[in-house]
């Protein structure tokens, strides 16, 4: 497994941007597709993006397509996503998540290897 730790999260206005950090510890960062999910209080943890261990493949919920981008930086260890246009309905605690395969990231949360700890993005209206 790979130990994950998220940053970025905060509180900005409806339009605005944020960009959240996943930092992991290893040496095997370069081989983990990684991604994200978001879970709003009440609701279950839902996929946001996941991108390869290579970077040339990546995927998106629909409810974020045109306005997040995920990528990653293999020399830094680290994640980020990139989320603009932000809705009050994007507020969330928001998760780094790592598996060996695309496919385990995608799949939904039951099948990821690795969490981070989280964290808290608030979008006001």
């Amino acid at each position: 497994q790979v130990q994950l730790v998220e940053s970025g999260g905060g509180l900005v206005q409806a339009g605005g941007s944020l960009r959240l950090s996943c930092a992991a510890s290893g040496r095997t960062f370069s081989s983990y597709a990684m991604g994200w999910f978001r879970q709003a209080p009440g609701k279950e943890r839902e996929f946001v993006a996941a991108i390869s261990w290579s970077g040339g493949n990546t995927y998106y919920a629909d409810s974020v397509k045109g306005r997040f981008t995920i990528s990653r930086d293999n020399a830094k260890n680290t994640v980020y996503l990139q989320m603009n246009s932000l809705k009050p309905e994007d507020t969330a605690v928001y998760y780094c998540a790592a598996d060996s395969t695309l496919l385990g990231v995608v799949a939904g949360p039951r099948s990821v290897d690795s969490w981070g700890q989280g964290t808290q993005v608030t979008v006001s209206s």
